[in-house]
């Protein structure tokens, strides 16, 4: 089969590879779509360590099965599927006691830390086990299908953090992940939902999705500006989309005391934290890593028309022209929001 190789950092290659075969209890899936993440982008030059080469990136995707290994039962040839990015353990404690994406030994679908190296759906085929696969709604195409996984993510967030009718919120960073957050909150009842950024395409975008206020860091005291929009105090809540010092910070100062603060940029391993206005301000922190069973939400909320996330499709290209389309969104050429590939 033709896949799109990082073979070494910064080099994307389209080539021949091996067709994988589903083991037990896994399916063959003819991939459709899959969309280029922002994790993608940065794990292509090595920055985040994650991406070692050579390696087959790609897990937000949809597909056909064509395939189905020995032991499964709830899946057959033909059916329209996308797919959880987490590839987690049955039997592990933490999945037993719903938290699969924590769970130990758990994978993450077109990634290679030191630790394992799974191929991911930058190819015609790829093998998956039955358990993290989800059935596409008729009315919803494979594009949108290979958006859930962004948008997932987003609705995990929001789903731990607790908010409720009312509150108050500020979001850092109004990428793909931080106007999927955006539309959450407003679907919860949040508000006002104010969405920062230095960028004023995104904020235009994060808008169109439900911002109530939208303020550029570069010419706003955002801080002072939240404040001003929240009686004074600071906001309830606040969700940071990028995972760098700067907007953490910027984040923690435009909150309330005892206000809650959740973590879902990842791109920095470490960074450096405002600890005593956390302790002095008793304010809450709160990581949120991937998804956690968001998947099916999602799919129903694309299918009934209340999230629309065709808007946030830039393009949709060849797989073989994805080492372009990589080079564009590394040098942030066009304000492109989501890129699809399809093999």
């Amino acid at each position: 089969m033709k896949a799109l190789v990082l073979e070494a950092y910064n080099k994307l290659v389209y080539r021949d590879v091996d067709d994988p075969q589903p083991a037990a209890g896994e399916v063959l899936i003819k991939v459709k779509a899959c969309g280029i993440c922002g994790s993608d982008v940065h794990g292509m030059d090595g920055s985040t360590g994650r991406r070692q080469p050579p390696i087959i990136m790609g897990h937000e995707a949809s597909g056909i099965i064509v395939k189905t290994g020995a032991g499964v039962t709830r899946w057959k040839e033909g059916d329209r599927v996308t797919f959880d990015s987490t590839v987690y353990p049955l039997d592990d404690w933490y999945t037993l006691k719903g938290r699969y994406n924590l769970s130990e030994g758990r994978e993450v679908v077109g990634v290679s830390p030191v630790e394992y190296k799974r191929h991911g759906a930058f190819a015609e085929y790829l093998a998956v086990p039955q358990h993290i696969l989800y059935k596409i709604p008729d009315n919803v195409s494979f594009e949108q299908a290979a958006m859930v996984e962004p948008a997932a993510v987003a609705a995990h967030a929001v789903r731990l953090s607790g908010i409720g009718a009312g509150d108050s919120v500020v979001v850092l960073g109004s990428g793909m992940i931080g106007t999927f957050i955006v539309s959450m909150l407003k679907a919860s009842g949040a508000t006002p939902v104010i969405a920062v950024d230095m960028d004023n395409e995104k904020l235009k975008m994060a808008a169109q999705y439900g911002a109530d206020i939208v303020i550029n860091s570069k010419d706003t005291v955002v801080a002072e500006a939240v404040r001003k929009a929240t009686k004074g105090r600071g906001a309830d809540f606040g969700f940071e989309a990028v995972g760098i010092a700067p907007t953490v910070n910027l984040m923690i100062d435009s909150l309330r005391k005892g206000a809650t603060a959740v973590l879902v940029g990842n791109v920095t391993p470490v960074i450096e934290f405002p600890l005593q206005k956390v302790v002095t301000t008793e304010i809450k922190v709160q990581g949120s890593c991937a998804i956690n069973g968001e998947y099916e939400i999602v799919l129903d909320m694309i299918a009934n028309g209340s999230l629309n996330v065709d808007g946030m499709i830039s393009a949709v290209a060849p797989l073989s022209e994805g080492a372009e389309w990589f080079r564009k969104l590394y040098h942030r050429e066009g304000n492109l929001n989501k890129v699809i590939l399809a093999p």
